[in-house]
């Protein structure tokens, strides 16, 4: 397999020389070149062409986010963030960045080394990353139950019935801004969601902020305890498992620190199951872009106990592999492109 084409671009030497020695070890991965600010990756970008470009936000002269931008308008390439805790990940995943990753934390055991793996993983992931993603529909598989898609509606007219359904939700690479897509789509009087997005310690607070600032149901980072509600949506902690619990007439979560399931901490699997086991019939599970295939399994499980599901088809993720696995096994009983979801949801949510 020939080798994937990395540009580093970062102004500091000390973490520059640290990315390129590292990364130069993995035998998949060759370096092509570096720049030390983004007006010199202006000007290499487009000669080197390489397959995924790692890029610091914080720089001098042009921000790491204008540049992305005009990337994405002149010269689109795969681009990894690679940055500190800071909103304007999220910005620039906005712009186009497949994904980010966390700088290591000083001082901490064996970060770096965690940190380099991770990155390389992803940088793996970027490569078959899609670069602008056509909306259009993918046929359902005639093992899977056909249903028309919904129209547009303005909002929810929900029955007294409706405050015991569950929407679980699970996401990875592409996921913030697929989420946030559908969020946007959905009223204050959605049933309570539980929502899974793979992301570090730290982000997942930023990202609950960010969703609930331009949505029109609640978001919040989840804490142990918390209470499902109708117009809330929950996002698990970035390093805890969390899962659904039935509470008589509600659901709660709980968020506990565990082991990686399917690779993962928090994981889909975990949250599906447990929306699985607490709410059957009454749970829709949505499972979006991302690759491997945490989620598929407990999707499978919910659709077994009667739940609504649907997966978002591959022309419309960025990368087209919890979703696929998904469908694959039988457990999507709609699938569909992001622009759909929520009118798809929202159709099954009014004929309850």
């Amino acid at each position: 397999m020939s080798k994937i084409r990395v540009l580093v671009v970062e102004d500091s030497i000390f973490f520059r020389t640290f990315l390129i020695e590292n990364l130069s070890a993995y035998q998949n991965i060759e370096i092509v070149g570096f720049a030390i600010n983004a007006l010199e990756a202006k000007r290499v970008i487009p000669k080197l062409n390489p397959d995924v470009v790692t890029l610091d936000i914080e720089m001098p002269g042009m921000s790491g986010i204008d540049l992305l931008k005009y990337l994405m308008q002149t010269n689109p390439v795969r681009v990894l963030i690679v940055s500190a805790v800071n909103m304007n990940v999220f910005d620039a995943l906005s712009a186009g960045a497949v994904d980010f990753v966390k700088k290591p934390d000083a001082g901490v055991p064996d970060a770096e080394k965690r940190f380099i793996k991770e990155l390389a993983g992803k940088i793996v992931v970027a490569k078959t990353a899609r670069l602008g993603s056509k909306e259009v529909s993918t046929p359902v598989a005639p093992s899977t139950q056909t249903i028309a898609p919904a129209k547009p509606q303005a909002g929810l007219t929900l029955n007294p019935a409706s405050k015991s359904v569950l929407i679980a939700l699970g996401a990875s690479t592409g996921g913030t801004e697929a989420t946030l897509s559908l969020l946007k789509e959905l009223p204050a009087n959605t049933p309570g969601m539980v929502i899974v997005q793979h992301m570090p310690p730290g982000f997942t607070k930023m990202y609950a902020d960010r969703l609930n600032s331009i949505c029109q149901m609640e978001v919040r980072e989840a804490k142990n305890g918390d209470v499902l509600k109708q117009g809330l949506a929950l996002i698990a902690p970035g390093d805890m498992q969390m899962q659904v619990v039935s509470t008589g007439s509600s659901y709660s979560v709980k968020c506990f620190y565990g082991e990686k399931v399917s690779g993962h901490c928090p994981s889909v699997d975990v949250l599906f199951n447990s929306a699985a086991s607490a709410a059957g019939s009454k749970a829709v599970g949505i499972i979006l872009t991302g690759m491997g295939k945490d989620g598929a399994d407990g999707l499978l499980q919910m659709r077994k106990k009667g739940a609504f599901t649907i997966g978002q088809d591959e022309a419309s993720c960025v990368v087209y592999g919890m979703p696929m696995v998904a469908y694959n096994i039988g457990a999507v009983v709609k699938q569909a492109p992001l622009a759909n979801i929520a009118y798809i949801l929202k159709g099954h949510l009014n004929q309850l």
